[in-house]
């Protein structure tokens, strides 16, 4: 996916006087496009140059960033949260119910088996990389990275709606699935494919 650039990138002071009205629209288009809840305390959040582009801007603000050099080092850490070719990348967010048990929590789901989180398309599985503590993820806040591998076939049956979508954790300790993929957040996962897909060729 083509990463961003300096120029893709609205001055602190007009960022700043249009956020509420961008994070709202931010915001919309996370819950009908790219966020996937499973089960009560677990979150996908599928990243593409969209949903990255609102968070930069945003950390630019907060810390007052405005030399060039400064923002392409920021620049250069958050592109690699951009999924690659022929995959999907996303957040896994943990809703912690006890934060005075905060690093017990963490622990149980930095001990998930690499493959328990999974895609289902029709009768095919795609079991996800689980990455945990790399450099950006740091940067991001996040606990966890994910990212889906996806052949042809899953290609052909994202935006089929007769092979149904959607994610499950296969662990005994949280056995839970996402509810069926929307037809709107399939294309959207489709075109992150086919993005990259150019961007390669």
């Amino acid at each position: 996916m083509r990463p961003l650039t300096l120029d893709d990138l609205l001055p602190l002071g007009d960022f700043a006087s249009q956020r509420r009205e961008l994070f709202a629209a931010h915001c919309r288009y996370l819950d009908r496009y790219r966020r996937v809840r499973i089960g009560p305390r677990l979150t996908l959040l599928f990243e593409n140059r969209q949903t990255l582009w609102f968070k930069v801007q945003d950390v630019l603000r907060i810390a007052r960033l405005s030399d060039p050099v400064r923002l392409q080092e920021e620049l250069l850490v958050y592109n690699r949260l951009l999924p690659g070719r022929q995959q999907l990348q996303a957040a896994l967010l943990i809703d912690i119910q006890d934060e005075t048990n905060l690093t017990h929590e963490l622990a149980f789901w930095g001990n998930l088996p690499a493959d328990a989180l999974r895609l289902h398309l029709g009768d095919r599985t795609y079991p996800s990389r689980l990455i945990t503590c790399r450099p950006e993820d740091r940067c991001n806040g996040t606990a966890h990275w994910v990212q889906f591998t996806l052949d042809a076939i899953a290609r052909e049956r994202l935006p089929d709606a007769r092979h149904p979508a959607c994610i499950e954790l296969a662990d005994d300790a949280y056995p839970h699935q996402s509810p069926p993929l929307s037809s709107e957040i399939r294309q959207s996962l489709l075109e992150d494919l086919q993005m990259s897909d150019r961007q390669a060729a």
